[in-house]
């Protein structure tokens, strides 16, 4: 249902999406922590997707799809269903362009994601928290008004957009680092980054971090078959979503591993980078860092980027 591009997914297509985007999203900070480098035994970039506009890195894919719509079709809007983070994205790409967004929630999403969709200027509908019902509203939505559908990750434009914050971590660190972790949810992120990675930086170990509690990436990245996601438990709302198709094909082509980890890891993780980075940082972000500590033996004196993905945290409902 997402808009076909008519090019692959290559360093090209992330290229020209990081130029369509550049005069919209933030060119966002590689920060460092000495303490937290010391706890992991390693030298840890941190690419702060979390200061990106609307608050996490889906603003580059939602600028890359609006932004590459023909003319005509973008006029009569654009349409998603996202638990948060992709409809705040959307809402703020739409309102860049002057025209509708429109966004589908489960009616359990967190109140500071919904209120984050409509401060951007979308219009929310809410439907029951299951992707049947999810689709059915969208498509009921895109009939009624015309909209362009954009999915959250498993889209060409969308994905190529993703990856245009690997192609600044490359221009920001002067060295290639040995490994790169992000979190994966439907895939957007960590399939465009390893495009972008396995071009510029070939000898850089790609890795996937995912809770124990939706693994459905893990899983299916073990089984060379897609695997969907049942009934996800974890703390991190923002990666309970399956794997989209065209990014686990990517991910299979460009990615080393996947690895999960508890949630109760995840907040330990968090609550590190809260207090000794003074970052605002959700669940969803805290997990590839909380795959460093776990595993210290495997990053070992390795330098190390990770991307934190967003910042858009319930502090009403901090899990501590």
């Amino acid at each position: 249902m997402g808009h076909e591009l008519p090019h692959p997914i290559d360093l090209a297509a992330v290229r020209r999406a990081a130029g369509r985007i550049a005069p919209h999203v933030h060119r966002t900070p590689v920060l460092t922590s000495h303490l937290v480098n010391q706890q992991a035994g390693c030298q840890l970039f941190f690419k702060c997707e979390n200061l990106q506009r609307s608050g996490a890195f889906k603003a580059r894919g939602a600028h890359n799809a609006v932004f590459s719509l023909p003319e005509k079709r973008r006029k009569r809007g654009v349409a998603t269903h996202s638990s948060g983070n992709h409809g705040a994205a959307l809402a703020l790409a739409a309102s860049g362009a002057g025209i509708s967004a429109y966004v589908v929630m489960p009616d359990n999403a967190p109140t500071c994601k919904i209120e984050a969709v409509r401060a951007y200027g979308g219009e929310v509908r809410f439907c029951e928290p299951t992707l049947a019902a999810r689709e059915a509203e969208l498509d009921a939505l895109c009939h009624q008004t015309g909209a362009t559908f954009v999915p959250p990750f498993d889209d060409p434009a969308v994905i190529a957009g993703q990856g245009s914050c690997v192609l600044e971590l490359v221009e920001q660190l002067a060295e290639p680092v040995d490994s790169l972790l992000m979190p994966v949810g439907g895939g957007g992120l960590l399939a465009g980054s390893a495009v972008a990675a396995a071009a510029l930086w070939p000898d850089c170990a790609v890795i996937g971090a995912e809770p124990a509690g939706a693994d459905d990436a893990a899983r299916s990245f073990a089984s060379g078959v897609r695997q969907s996601q049942l009934s996800p438990r974890t703390i991190a709302d923002g990666l309970r979503t399956s794997l989209g198709a065209l990014n686990f094909a990517l991910i299979q082509k460009h990615v080393t591993a996947i690895l999960t980890v508890d949630d109760a890891d995840t907040i330990a993780a968090m609550r590190l980078i809260w207090t000794r980075m003074k970052l605002l940082v959700e669940p969803s972000a805290a997990v590839p860092l909380a795959v460093v500590l776990t595993r210290r033996d495997l990053f070992a004196g390795q330098r190390v980027a990770i991307v934190l993905s967003g910042g858009n945290a319930d502090i009403d409902a901090l899990p501590w």
